[in-house]
Formats: structure tokens, sequence, C-alpha cells
């Protein structure tokens, strides 16, 4: 199948809200392209707005080389949107922008011709003068590859929210990944700010969301079908995969066929945790790691699947499960766990590679102990630290011993 039969497809579907899992090599971006072309108007007037790489290719760093980087700033180039340039202000970012918590300030620098809107972003720290406290300087700094992308999306969320943009173009919204370069936690925050996105909207406009990471794509199903509003959503997406096959695109349904992406969400599960690195957003996978284990044994709750495991208190560590979950721990709060609720983490996650021996051919607990010391994750006490550092030993040569031969 073609890009441009997926798009017509999709334009077709009756669900308002289209989740897609790409793999791959698939080509997301050209599916945008694709859909696009396929629902503009006879006059070939955009029906909808997007979000993919050509929004985030309006932005390039002038690094200033001439002047040793002392004016570096984010250039942005000129296009159609720029006449929408002239509604936005810093603090319609910044309102966009704190729920990630960025550590820097920055100023619009505009075109001489008003109507040109913005040309550039300085971003900067500001330096007191050591003789005079109150005299205060903007340095001018280049953020990070993560900042920027982050920078790049409040920036479109909030010039969907200007006036003679996506007000007329009000079809759909196509957003194809606006997670490259981003960590883990940054990665759920823009989840939620995607599903906001589709609270606001989704009683009159279309969603198609393409991504090529499984942590957005898994906790956006989460959000989207078993949630708190779930009750809202469910009915209302459809959840595919975009995959090759035979030489061409294929569109599947995650809930016909069996797409085994809980074995991703275990690598990355089990790589936090091999690096003493787990934090309060991946409860959330594994929350849906639960949930794809005790749908493959034929239940409805992954109480059955704790209880299986050797958990004691199902009901307070699935309140606790589901409460880390929430997509509002992941901002405004500290990603750091409480001792009891790592402690929990590591008997249920344990328990999971004991009980079901999957192999996930991620690094052991000996050779991330054997790579330069981090700070060490605190347990509720030192025989519990003990206890899971030991385990974790026993389960890395379980799988060592089944994982198969080269």
């Amino acid at each position: 199948m073609s890009h441009e039969k997926i798009a017509k497809e999709l334009a077709g579907a009756e669900e308002p809200i289209v989740l897609i899992y790409a793999f791959n090599a698939t080509g997301k971006t050209r599916l945008s392209v694709a859909y696009k072309d396929a629902t503009k108007s006879g006059s070939g007037k955009h029906a909808g707005v997007y979000y993919n790489a050509y929004s985030e290719d309006l932005f390039v760093w002038d690094n200033d080389p001439e002047n040793g980087e002392t004016n570096i700033q984010l250039d942005i180039r000129k296009s159609s949107l720029n006449r929408f340039h002239s509604s936005l202000s810093e603090d319609n970012i910044r309102d966009k922008l704190n729920r990630f918590r960025p550590n820097y300030r920055f100023d619009f620098i505009p075109h001489d011709n008003p109507e040109d809107g913005i040309a550039s972003v300085m971003f900067f720290r500001e330096v007191a003068d050591p003789a005079d406290a109150n005299k205060v300087s903007k340095v001018p700094l280049k953020i990070s590859r993560g900042e920027e992308r982050i920078f790049v999306w409040c920036f479109f969320l909030a010039l969907f929210d200007v006036e003679g943009w996506a007000d007329k173009q009000s079809s759909h919204f196509f957003i194809d990944d606006p997670v490259s370069s981003l960590d883990d936690h940054n990665i759920f925050i823009t989840a939620s700010t995607i599903f906001d996105l589709i609270e606001d909207h989704h009683e009159k406009r279309k969603f198609v969301i393409t991504t090529h990471h499984i942590g957005l794509f898994s906790i956006l199903v989460d959000m989207l079908t078993k949630g708190e509003k779930a009750s809202t959503f469910k009915k209302r997406t459809r959840i595919l995969t975009l995959s090759i096959k035979n030489g061409g695109v294929s569109l599947e349904s995650c809930r016909n066929e069996v797409f085994l992406y809980h074995l991703r969400l275990l690598q990355v599960l089990d790589g936090a945790h091999a690096a003493n690195e787990v934090k309060a957003y991946h409860f959330a996978l594994l929350r849906q790691v639960l949930e794809n284990i005790s749908s493959f044994l034929g239940v409805g709750q992954f109480g059955y699947v704790l209880k299986q495991i050797g958990i004691g208190d199902i009901e307070e560590v699935a309140v606790i499960l589901n409460t880390l979950s929430h997509k509002k721990v992941y901002y405004y709060e500290s990603d750091d766990l409480k001792p009891d609720n790592l402690d929990m983490f590591n008997k249920v996650f344990l328990g999971l590679k004991y009980k079901y021996q999957f192999v996930l051919h991620t690094p052991t607990k000996e050779a991330v102990d054997s790579a330069p010391a981090k700070e060490p994750m605190k347990a509720t006490n030192a025989t519990t630290k003990k206890t899971v550092k030991k385990a974790a030993k026993k389960s890395a040569k379980k799988a060592a011993r089944k994982a198969p031969k080269p």
C-alpha cells in the first residue's frame, strides 16, 4: 500500500482520534504530506494544521562564529506562518513551556518590518555586574537539542491558539513525533500536552498522531483508552501500526494484531532499573506492561498478574500504580520516588522478570555496576537494597542461559 492510499484511508476513518505507532523507515513525514494533499479543498487550501519535520526545519541556529558566538540565536525561516507571529508574545510561549520547567530565558527579535514576524529567538542567562548587583546583563546561550525541540513544540502549541490559522484550517491536527532528542521525562510531559490538545478540540476536529517512540505511544494509548477520561475517548480512538511488509507500507490495527511492544517497554524499564534511574514516570510504563500481560493471559485486571508474581497487598499496590501513572505526576512535582514506592517498583518489576522469564538483551546489573559510579538508588533499608541487587544478578544469569546463541 502507498502513503497516498493510507492517507485517504485515514481521512475517511470514522474515529476522530487516530494514533499510529510507526516502525523505522516507514515514512511518517511522507504520510503527513500525503494526508495534507488528500484533505485539501477543491481550491487547494489546507484543511488542517500540521506539526512535522518541516515545522522543526523552520528553526535554524546562527552560531555567530565571526564574533566568537557572542550573539548566538535561533533564527526562524520565513514561511506562510510568519503573518501570524504578530499575535504571539513571549508570555504565550512561556505558558506552554512552564510544565517542562525550563532553566533558561528568551526574547523574540522581530524583523524590521513587523508584518514579517519574528526573525529569531535569543536564549540567555542573566549575569549580575560584580561591582553593582543592580546591573544585570543578558548573556546569549545555545540551549541543548532536546530543549530546542521542546521550545519549537511549545511555539507551535501557542501558534495553534492564534486567531486566523488553526481556527480557520480547523478540520484536523496532524502531529508527527514532537519528541526527537528528548529524555524520558520530557517525552511524557509532551504526551500530556498532546492529550490536553485532544481534550480541547476532539469534538470538532480530527487528530492523526504518528510516532516511533514506544513511550509516547504507550502513554497516549493509556490516557485515551484506560485513563480517567477513557469513557470519553476509548470508542473514538483508532490505534494502528505502520510497518513495511512485502516491499510496501502496511497499516494495521493494534487491536486485531498481536503487537508485542511490551518487550520494548520492559527493555526501557530494565535499563532504568539497572542504571539506578527509576523515576515516577516509569510507573506508567510498568502499568502498561502489567495490563498487556493480563490481556495476554485472558484476564481483565492487572491485579491477577500482581497475585501471580507474589505481591501481597494487591489493592494498595494497584492504587499506587494508578496514582503514579496519572499524567500530572509528570510535571510540577519531583521526579524522584519515595523509598517505599521505589521498593514496590523493584518488587513488581523483578517479580515480572522471574515469573515470565523475558529475554530482554539489555545491559546486566553487573555491567552497569562496573561503569563509573552514579548516585545510588535509595531503598527502604540496606537489606532490601542487597536483596534487589542479588535478585537482579540471578535474573540476568537466567536470561543469559535462555538467550539464543549466535
